[in-house]
């Protein structure tokens, strides 16, 4: 894409409901495609209108992984935004686990258990980031310009998770798409999951899994869903084989060759989440994250925004020989 386009944002607060105080808001930066105006409030304020020939705009709702801030996401943000998307992104300090403060995707725990799961979406933050949508929709620099029908979800580790579970037209019946990178299904031991345990996931809607097969992180986590630990891609997989119906052809798991836990993170900041954890990527990172960008931008043409040239672009770029694609499949 055309690396020279003018990519802005702007922030936002937004109060969760069912969060207390003070861990009940959360901060939400919006990146959209921009035109500069040369206005007077554009130089002195910075606030740049939105390049409106690209509008209406499909919106990407991205969840961050557990203690990783949304700035390490922001290179894929602005990659999709020179597509012609809305991407929002967000931190939220609050309690990730009963008694354990700080950077969380949302995760709603009460909708993981056996009992309960597949009831709701398990994204506690989406009600709060719909309803700003709505209103930026009303007002501000993307007043009528969202395309609030078109909303994909898509995340990173914990987030991908939520991302991909929550993806269900039932819960949500603007959204269109998910994707999620370094996630699976397993079901947790502690939550009273048998031993390896695969969780179904929404079928009605195109979902692309990616992960890394130097996932470290995910290698070094099975215990917690009685696997053996070592292994980095086999929950993906089974993921993508065991807990979606499939059928439609538009449900995509890519393998990244070299990749590791975090080599969707740029920069990466080591002093928080598990990144001690993971094995070393065995691929240049900024190659990876090229590909990694055009796949999910590609996956959101062709079945978000149905660009004809998309899809047989994105099973090009997949199916071909591709030295950073260890595995490619689609059903």
């Amino acid at each position: 894409m055309n690396s020279t386009k003018t990519i802005r944002a702007f922030f936002r607060a937004v109060k969760v409901e069912s969060a207390q105080p003070p861990y009940d808001t959360i901060q939400l930066k919006v990146i959209y495609p921009a035109r500069m105006s040369g206005s007077e409030l554009e130089r002195d304020l910075g606030i740049v209108p939105a390049d409106s020939e690209q509008a209406p705009f499909p919106v990407v709702i991205f969840f961050g992984g557990a203690n990783c801030s949304a700035e390490m996401y922001q290179w894929l943000a602005v990659k999709l935004a020179e597509r012609g998307l809305v991407v929002v992104t967000f931190n939220w300090v609050a309690e990730i686990l009963p008694g354990f403060v700080g950077l969380t995707p949302g995760v709603d725990i009460a909708v993981w258990t056996p009992k309960t799961y597949g009831t709701g979406p398990t994204a506690s933050a989406l009600p709060a980031i719909f309803a700003e949508l709505q209103h930026l929709q009303t007002e501000g620099i993307l007043a009528g310009m969202l395309d609030l029908q078109r909303v994909v979800l898509g995340g990173h580790s914990a987030g991908g998770r939520v991302a991909i579970e929550s993806a269900d037209s039932r819960f949500y019946p603007q959204l269109a798409a998910a994707f999620g990178y370094g996630v699976h299904s397993l079901g947790a031991v502690k939550l009273g999951y048998e031993p390896g345990t695969i969780l179904p996931l929404p079928s009605s809607l195109p979902m692309l899994l990616m992960g890394g097969t130097c996932d470290g992180v995910i290698a070094n986590s099975s215990d917690r869903y009685g696997m053996t630990p070592g292994n980095a891609t086999t929950a993906v997989i089974r993921t993508f084989r065991e807990a979606i119906a499939g059928g439609g052809n538009y449900t995509y798991l890519v393998l990244l060759e070299g990749a590791n836990h975090f080599s969707i993170a740029d920069p990466f900041d080591p002093t928080t989440g598990r990144p001690f954890l993971d094995f070393p990527a065995t691929q240049p990172e900024d190659k990876i994250r090229s590909l990694m960008a055009e796949t999910i931008g590609l996956f959101i043409d062709a079945h978000v925004r149905h660009q004809p040239t998309a899809l047989p672009a994105l099973n090009q770029l997949l199916a071909t020989a591709n030295s950073l694609v260890q595995l490619f499949d689609c059903k």
